[in-house]
């Protein structure tokens, strides 16, 4: 597998829905860039031609990352799926489980399939049941991270689902399973900087990211870079001014555009 480009954390991931708005992807400053079909549920795939084509394009300046889909809660189902997205050439393959039964066993499947060189991120739902129960079974099937979401885009966001304590528990948690720990799920300006403090390893967009502010608008280049700045200015990198300052002042200006 390639060698990921080193970032300070939080790292910013984007969420793109085509190859192109990859460019106005990189261009803002996104450090892991992510394939997701928002027309296509809570995590939809793309067909794996487009996400070879993702690849080929984004050609090593970052890495990528990819859904397998919104799959029902079938170990085989599950296994197939990510083995066919793991060769597609991903560094990252995100699996999504759901509120159904046998989780458990589709979390010990996706982990027994051969997938390369990608490493496998397990995307939990905070308004579908407590998370934290899985983390110790994501850890064993060998996930190299973990995503908490929501599932339901309904414009409730994560902060909705749970409380900033439950989920610094939730973060506390997987580090003490030795996972990477991302948070996403309808992210807005405000979430910015309370959930960075936080210190997880990256925070995901895609409806701030969007025109409108919905998740199935297209890519707006603006948006992206403002969220790149703002989380840049959060890391103290040197351009930063005051992290809250900075994080409101984006918001600000583009609802104002």
């Amino acid at each position: 597998m390639r060698a990921a480009p080193e970032f300070i954390a939080p790292m910013f991931l984007a969420s793109v829905a085509s190859v192109g708005e990859i460019a106005s992807a990189l261009a803002g400053g996104a450090e892991i860039v992510d394939l997701k079909d928002p027309a296509a549920g809570a995590l939809g795939a793309w067909a794996p031609a487009g996400i070879r084509e993702a690849v080929s394009a984004i050609a090593g300046r970052r890495p990528v990352s990819a859904t397998v889909g919104d799959l029902p809660m079938v170990p085989e189902i599950v296994a197939r799926q990510v083995a066919a997205t793991a060769e597609t050439g991903v560094d990252f393959v995100k699996v999504g489980f759901f509120d159904e039964g046998h989780r458990a066993d589709c979390v010990a499947a996706a982990g027994a399939t051969p997938h390369g060189g990608a490493r496998l991120i397990a995307v939990l739902f905070a308004d579908l049941y407590a998370p934290i129960g899985l983390l110790e079974a994501v850890r064993r099937a060998g996930f190299a991270g973990v995503m908490l979401d929501t599932a339901r885009k309904t414009g409730r966001s994560l902060r909705d689902a749970l409380s900033d304590a439950d989920l610094a528990r939730f973060l506390a948690a997987g580090r003490e399973q030795g996972l990477m720990v991302g948070l996403a799920g309808a992210l807005g300006w405000s979430d910015i900087a309370p959930l960075a403090a936080l210190g997880p390893d990256l925070l995901g967009f895609r409806g701030l990211l969007c025109e409108g502010g919905t998740r199935t608008g297209a890519l707006d280049a603006r948006r992206v870079e403002r969220v790149g700045l703002a989380l840049r200015a959060l890391r103290g990198e040197p351009q930063s001014i005051n992290p809250t300052q900075a994080t409101l002042e984006a918001g600000a200006a583009l609802a104002g555009a």
